[in-house]
């Protein structure tokens, strides 16, 4: 889409109108400022909506990429428009999240609408006594059971897409597993 050629589109600041009394009644001055309000209409016209530009619930779809890369929110082409643009919204609060538990079952979440459980540590141990000894060796990896929401409709997991989200959020040295389990029980199953 481009804003540069809209047919039609008035301008909200014609410029003939704002010459001097001299040249009000010039025909050619009046048909070249024209022509100019035609250029600048478009410029005005995404001026003066510049807040609906930066706000990605309302923003044009072609912009969407753009404010994805200003916050670091993934953009895939493939997703539906309404998850990418809650993907730019919820951009600060998973950035805020990286790299732990609920910030992996969060973006899962997002972006394949399964529910995620996160267990393990991925190595990490500590002690709240100054001088004690080691704590035990902690197991050193993540294991990430996923099963679809009972609302997304599909029974399918793609378990790939799963590995490359999982992949991307945790940190490179943390080994992970990933258990798909079936959909969560309907109603008459229970």
């Amino acid at each position: 889409m481009s804003r540069a050629a809209i047919p039609g589109l008035p301008s909200r600041y014609p410029i003939g109108e704002q010459l001097p009394a001299l040249y009000a009644d010039d025909d050619f001055a009046q048909r070249f400022t024209a022509g100019l309000d035609t250029v600048l209409a478009p410029v005005f016209s995404t001026l003066d909506n510049l807040p609906a530009y930066l706000d990605p619930r309302v923003t044009p779809v072609d912009f969407l990429q753009w404010l994805a890369s200003w916050v670091g929110a993934p953009d895939d082409p493939q997703w539906p428009v309404e998850l990418r643009r809650e993907a730019v919204v919820r951009a600060v609060e998973l950035h805020r999240w990286r790299g732990t538990k609920r910030g992996l079952a969060e973006a899962l979440r997002l972006a394949l609408g399964v529910h995620a459980e996160v267990s393990g540590d991925g190595g990490a141990a500590w002690s709240n006594t100054a001088g004690s000894d080691l704590p035990p060796e902690p197991a050193a990896e993540l294991l990430i059971r996923v099963l679809p929401d009972r609302g997304s409709g599909t029974g399918r997991l793609d378990v790939d897409r799963v590995h490359e989200i999982v992949r991307a959020m945790c940190p490179v040295h943390v080994a992970f597993r990933v258990e798909a389990l079936p959909g969560p029980p309907t109603e008459e199953g229970n």
